[in-house]
Parts: C-alpha cells; sequence; structure tokens
C-alpha cells in the first residue's frame, strides 16, 4: 500500500475563534498576540483581514500596529483555543486511525487504505472540511501527497479553506514550480541567503550539487534544503520513534530565543507525551530531548536511571535538566523534541516502589486522562508553575 497523507491546518486559528466567539469581531482585522503597549509581545496569529496590511505572525504587535491601526488587538486565551483545537482532533481521528497532531492548529492524517470508506482523497478532503465547518464552525485548509514535507506545503498552497493535492509521483515538479519562499522550513535567515545568492526558485536550487549546498549554507541545511527542493521526506514530523520509544515534537512558526517561552513549550511537550504514556502497559527508564537551532543543526541527550518515570512532574523536571545541561544560551530554537525510549512491559507490584507522593501524581493525571478521552474539548493540563 503506498503511503499517502493529508496535512490539515486550521485557518488563522486564533483569530478565527476570536471571531467565532465574538461575531462582532467577524469581518474586521484580528491580531492574536498582545496590546499594542506591551512590551517585546510577538504576533500569534493575524485573521486574513489583517493581512491585507501586511501583519503576519512572529511580526512584534507595535510593527503591527503601525500598520494597521485599527486592527482589534487581543492577547489571546489559550485555554479556549486548546478546546477548540480538541474539537477539531477528535473530528480528524473519525477520518483516521493515525494522527499525529503537531501543534494546536494542525495535524497529519495517514489516510492509505481508507478508499473502502471515504473513497478516494479528494472526497474524504471535502468531507473532512465541511464536517469540521459544521461541528466547530471553523475551516481548515488541507494538502495531500504521498509524503509529509510535501502535504504540509501544498496545504498552503490555496488558503483559507483550500485544498490542493499533489498526485504521486508530481513531487518533484510541485516542488520545481515553487519561488524559495515557499519551502517550508527556509526562515528568515535563510531567505537572506537566497537573496545574497540570486536564488529565486526551487529550480535556481535544484541546479545546484549538494557539495554547492553544503558549501554555502553547511551540512545539515544544505542537505535538507537538497532534499525538499526534489520533493523527497526533507523534514520529519513523527511523534513516535518506533516500538520502543514514545516522543512528540513542535517546530515553532518563528525561532525561539525567550527561555521561559522554551521551557514553557517544553512542558507541553512532555503533557503531550505523558498523557499518552499513562494510557500505554509501559514503563522507561530513559528519557530524551532533541534541540534543532535555527541553523538546522540538531543536538540531544539522554538519560538512564534505575527507576522507570511516573509522573509529569518527574518527567518534566528530568527533561529540563537535560535541556538546561544541553541548551546552547543565545541561539535560536526551530524545534524542540522530548520523549521516553527503551520502553518495557511494566512488572507486576511496579506501583508499590512508589512513595505515597507519587501515587497522588499518578491519580491526578490519570484522571485528567480520563476526562480528556470523555470530553475532547476540555484539553486539561498541569499548570507550568509545577517546576
Amino acid at each position: 500500500m503506498n503511503p499517502f497523507f493529508l496535512h490539515a491546518d486550521l485557518d488563522a486559528f486564533y483569530a478565527s475563534v476570536e471571531q467565532l466567539d465574538h461575531p462582532e469581531y467577524r469581518g474586521k482585522p484580528v491580531i492574536v498576540g498582545g496590546l499594542p503597549g506591551d512590551r517585546r509581545s510577538v504576533v500569534s496569529t493575524a485573521s486574513y483581514e489583517a493581512r491585507v496590511y501586511g501583519v503576519h505572525s512572529a511580526m512584534p504587535v507595535a510593527e503591527a500596529a503601525r500598520l494597521c491601526p485599527d486592527g482589534v488587538f487581543l492577547r489571546g486565551n489559550m485555554d479556549r483555543y486548546r478546546e477548540k483545537s480538541g474539537e477539531v482532533m477528535a473530528i480528524f481521528s473519525d477520518f483516521s486511525p493515525e494522527v499525529r497532531q503537531l501543534s494546536v492548529d494542525e495535524a497529519f492524517l495517514d489516510i492509505a487504505g481508507t478508499e473502502g470508506l471515504f473513497g478516494p482523497p479528494e472526497e474524504l478532503a471535502k468531507k473532512l472540511k465541511a464536517e469540521v465547518r459544521r461541528r466547530s464552525g471553523l475551516t481548515v485548509s488541507a494538502g495531500i501527497a504521498s509524503n509529509k514535507y510535501v502535504a504540509k506545503i501544498a496545504s498552503g498552497m490555496s488558503k483559507p479553506d483550500g485544498l490542493f493535492i499533489v498526485p504521486p509521483g508530481g513531487e518533484e515538479a510541485f516542488m520545481l514550480s515553487l519561488p524559495v519562499s515557499k519551502i517550508w522550513g527556509a526562515g528568515g535567515k535563510t531567505q537572506e541567503t537566497f537573496r545574497r545568492h540570486g536564488f529565486k526558485t526551487c529550480e535556481d536550487l535544484h541546479r545546484m550539487p549538494l557539495e554547492k549546498l553544503t558549501a554555502i549554507f553547511g551540512r545539515a541545511q544544505g542537505t535538507f534544503l537538497f532534499r525538499a527542493v526534489r520533493g523527497e521526506a526533507a523534514e520529519t514530523f513523527e511523534t513516535e520513534r518506533g516500538s520502543r520509544s514514545m516522543s512528540a515534537e513542535r517546530t515553532f512558526p518563528y525561532d525561539l530565543y525567550d527561555e521561559f517561552e522554551i521551557e514553557s513549550a517544553l512542558l507541553d511537550i512532555c503533557q503531550t507525551v505523558m498523557f499518552r504514556f499513562l494510557s500505554c502497559p509501559w514503563q522507561s527508564r530513559t528519557v530524551f530531548v532533541k534541540i534543532r537551532y535555527e541553523d538546522f543543526t540538531t543536538a540531544s541527550a539522554r538519560e538512564t536511571r534505575e527507576r522507570p518515570v511516573t509522573t509529569l512532574n518527574e518527567l518534566y523536571g528530568r527533561l529540563l535538566f537535560l535541556f538546561r545541561k544541553k541548551y546552547q544560551k543565545g541561539r535560536g530554537i526551530r524545534l524542540i523534541g522530548a520523549g521516553l525510549e527503551n520502553l518495557e512491559t511494566k512488572e507486576p507490584g511496579q506501583g508499590d516502589l512508589f512513595d505515597g507522593a507519587d501515587e497522588k501524581e499518578k491519580r491526578l493525571e490519570q484522571s485528567i486522562l480520563e476526562i480528556n478521552k470523555k470530553f475532547p474539548g476540555a484539553a486539561l493540563k498541569r499548570l507550568r508553575s509545577l517546576r
């Protein structure tokens, strides 16, 4: 069976939720991320009405206010966004048994073998989009391709409320039709290097041998670009690395430098891993963290202890220790991954080894897991202040 993936991307998610909840904002430029007077605030999401003015994510809010002085500026409500995200992810699960959530507003669906239930990929995508609109009030753009990297780029080709399909065998031709600005994962610094060297299209990069690209961009980034413009799986999006590990990772829309923001993202990843882990009959003594910097270089660290991980508190504490030990301060981070390795079957009576405090933590986290299973929109999580 040939692989086939659908990348689903909720359109201007935070701003769309605000417009859904506040009818008076509809048709107006909504900018989520902070108020014009907030120091260091950046735009998280801009509605399509705001994008007409040149406002985009990662832009300083002060600059957005200059470009769009009549915009509706909001600090945002993450609890509400997680609630709506949970609703939509539950809908995605109705269309595929394999849903890999990348962030609060996007996911991959493995749709290989679903034709018997939903028809060909185009029909499945149309049904999925209609169901998301009907049940959540939001719109989603979809891209379909034989690998996740191309599917992700395809989902952005006809936003908002778009659908773009790259047929099997057409991945390289699709990429060669694009300007370099469409290469997902090539951020501001890379785009500046493109301009400096006169690279305007993917075809320009395609003509460069691998040795030339690595000389200009470095080995990791040059290899990434070489694969990307050929329509290959240039970026990995897996949340599990085989049957003996469980992990999650997040690629950020802009490079992170603020350590509190980075560590909060790590906590969110830990929660994703731990709440999945609690529902499995496994245990693990090994934790690992992965850091990918703005230049695509990657660092990782792992640690094994005698005692298995049993709570989110413990997992986050161990991963935070590893992260702080490995992180090179001052470097921008584009991706963080974390998880558990060397999974093994739980030993009978294992719970007797844990102290009372751990048992209370486990019961609390198990209760949160059950609530989230029963009510997908609940999106309950532990707080950042736990460590």
